[in-house]
């Protein structure tokens, strides 16, 4: 394995977390470990591309105050339409029209994108001329200029539908470094100067969506080049990247195997999984719901790898590792997964909240940190959270640091009888 990558894992934070059960959702608790995403199946491009795409990236940095801005500023006055897990299977289903799912795309993509650079834009001036953060700039003014041609292409149009997949094929694999590339951005801002309090929680507001941005645009890129193009996804089950007959046992199983084999290569042990489910909705039926298995995948190796390294450096000299326990607990509208905290959960959480879940953490000191993950098991429920740019986003970014408005206890206390008290 690389040492960049064993190294990587050395330094997480990792601890391990309890139980949670409620009849109202599916819950899955983890004692240890962490998960990471799933490569996705990216085609290689035809020979000379990426020539052709180095030229188009300097063209656009050229033309960044002409052309691009005008595209910019007329698509971000729109706002993003979410899509529920129901529509997105609708869209895959045996009726499914490439012709209309084009129409869609070659509109909301470019709404999304130009949303979000509008926030990009009016980020601290250091942090937009930082070269990573320029370089994503780049990449995604390119993808909207790319995008943008197809609204003079007919959907009647055979080769413009073939010519569109190959184009989101080519912004998906244009876009696959974007969340360590803004990250390596970030930390060149903050190493070249001090951002306040208010600054770095602009950032994180900032960060916050622009992943989830990225998300949305990948899920729907994914989802048309999967259902309409010539890729096979290696399971017939799935429409496009979603499950609509989900096992979240299995994918609990397959994330704890492949946690267990990176925990076996750097510590030469790991835990055992003891697993318990429990179907409120159908007593003693396996538990499914309609889910993306690659996203459920990140979350569960995440929490797996974390308290996987708790377990193991905490109980070092045990004569043996306490086991992960994990409990899935599927209500009549949700589900829920908890296990331990560490690195990587801050993408975890926005890959649950992407389809109105959530990620808690809740700490013991002396004991450990619960993550609980909560996910909407009803398909119509499951509806994308979007980002918008309006006014309410602009005015956050305005926010200036203020004097608290909480009493601030000194670090002395107070002598009184040195005072001149009136009676």
């Amino acid at each position: 394995m690389d040492s960049g990558v064993l190294e990587g894992y050395k330094k997480q934070h990792l601890i391990y977390g309890a139980r949670c059960q409620h009849p109202e959702y599916v819950s899955v608790v983890l004692y240890v470990g962490p998960v990471s995403l799933l490569p996705t199946n990216q085609p290689q491009l035809r020979p000379g591309t990426v020539g052709i795409k180095m030229k188009a990236a300097r063209f656009v940095m050229r033309s960044a105050g002409t052309l691009i801005p005008r595209e910019v500023e007329h698509f971000s006055r729109y706002s993003p339409s979410p899509l529920s897990m129901k529509q997105l299977l609708d869209f895959g289903s045996e009726n499914a029209c490439e012709r209309t799912s084009f129409a869609f795309l070659r509109q909301e993509l470019p709404v999304r994108l130009a949303n979000i650079l509008k926030e990009i834009y009016i980020l601290p001036e250091r942090l937009v001329n930082t070269s990573s953060v320029q370089l994503v700039k780049s990449w995604y003014m390119q993808s909207l200029i790319e995008l943008v041609e197809f609204h003079e292409k007919s959907p009647e149009d055979q080769k413009a539908l073939s010519d569109f997949v190959d184009t989101l094929i080519k912004v998906r694999n244009r876009h696959h470094d974007v969340i360590p590339t803004m990250a390596q951005g970030v930390l060149e801002y903050k190493d070249a100067c001090t951002a306040d309090p208010v600054t770095n929680q602009n950032l994180q507001y900032f960060l916050d969506r622009f992943y989830m941005n990225r998300i949305s645009t990948r899920m729907l890129m994914n989802q048309h080049i999967l259902i309409f193009s010539d890729l096979q996804t290696g399971n017939p089950s799935l429409i496009g990247s979603i499950d609509p007959n989900c096992d979240v046992v299995a994918v609990v199983q397959d994330a704890f195997e492949c946690s267990k084999m990176l925990c076996d290569q750097y510590y030469l042990t790991s835990p055992e999984l003891k697993l318990t489910q429990v179907n409120v909705k159908f007593p003693g039926q396996p538990i499914h719901i309609v889910y993306v298995p690659s996203h459920l995948h990140h979350m569960l190796f995440e929490l797996f790898k974390n308290a996987m390294r708790a377990t193991v450096e905490h109980q070092e000299n045990w004569p043996s590792l306490t086991p992960i326990e994990v409990t899935v607990v599927l209500g009549k509208e949700d589900l829920t997964i908890k296990a331990g905290f560490g690195y990587g959960l801050p993408i975890s959480r926005l890959y649950a909240k992407y389809f109105q879940g959530d990620l808690n953490l809740y700490s013991l000191p002396g004991y450990g940190t619960d993550a609980i993950i909560y996910l909407k098991a009803l398909s119509s429920e499951s509806i994308e959270k979007l980002p918008v740019f309006n006014k309410s986003a602009f005015k956050h970014y305005q926010t200036s640091s203020e004097a608290g408005d909480w009493c601030i206890p000194s670090k002395e206390p107070k002598n009184l009888a040195k005072e001149n008290v009136a009676v």
